[in-house]
């Protein structure tokens, strides 16, 4: 594995996605990995697509195919279904949450104050 490439791991996991998803658009291609290689390199290293190295494909070709996934709206089916849920917006945080004063538990009477203040001094 290259730097900027999916691990093994990664494949195996977007691999199905990727099956099931180009099915819907007639057909499987075998060569998704090297594709999804070739935008990651690009993303992550800020090149054109004319600086795109040859092992990864003619740079035309890439260009094209991924403005078509673009348009087919196959990168934002992909994210959705490889994101993990936000749960935060469920939960509850105590710094969100504004308490009535009198939860903050109850006072203390004021006599109880100078006797101990009396002790100590």
């Amino acid at each position: 594995m290259r730097r900027h490439e999916l691990t093994d791991r990664e494949w195996a996991a977007l691999r199905p996605l990727l099956e099931t998803l180009c099915q819907k658009q007639g057909g499987a291609n075998t060569a998704n990995r090297l594709f999804i290689n070739a935008v990651l390199w690009r993303i992550r290293t800020g090149v054109s697509w004319r600086d795109m190295p040859e092992r990864l494909g003619k740079w035309n070709s890439l260009a094209r195919r991924f403005a078509r996934w673009a348009g087919k709206k196959m990168w934002h089916r992909l994210f959705t279904a490889i994101q993990e849920p936000d749960w935060e917006w469920v939960l509850v945080d105590s710094t969100s949450v504004k308490a009535h004063p009198q939860t903050a538990g109850q006072k203390k009477p004021r006599a109880a104050k100078h006797s101990a203040a009396a002790k100590a001094g």
